[in-house]
């Protein structure tokens, strides 16, 4: 892992347990997608600690110098998006978090290529996985 990105990985931990999140994980996006090395997942007990979780990363994420970060569902704060490129952050509210079971979706094994033959079909089973 480039050191910039491990240094933000660590800065997005930090600031997250500085904030009292709760249930973080971490997911390495690596063979599973090219949308960003890594995806950062957690929980805010109310609109108000997402909300603050969302600016406080924002704000020490653009002090070290990251560029380019785009944020969605500030408005609400049920459930943000912090995209800064390398790493993704999902922050949720429990309830939001349990609805769209984001963690279930990513953790899972990276489906072979189409060119790879699955089970029987010649093709592996994606049923109950979103693409």
């Amino acid at each position: 892992m480039p050191s910039a990105v491990a240094e933000l990985l660590q800065l997005v931990e930090t600031s997250l347990d500085d904030d009292k999140a709760e249930n973080v994980v971490v997911i390495d996006l690596a063979g599973k997608t090219e949308i960003a090395d890594f995806m950062v997942i957690a929980n805010g007990g109310s609109n108000r600690q997402v909300g603050a979780m969302a600016d406080h990363l924002q704000r020490k994420m653009k002090a070290i110098g990251i560029k380019g970060i785009r944020a969605e569902g500030l408005d609400n704060c049920d459930w943000v998006l912090i995209d800064a490129g390398d790493i993704i952050v999902h922050l949720f509210r429990p309830e939001v978090r349990d609805f769209y079971n984001l963690d279930k979706m990513w953790i899972g094994p990276a489906p072979k290529p189409a060119s790879e033959p699955g089970p029987e079909s010649g093709r592996e089973s994606t049923s109950g996985a979103m693409a």
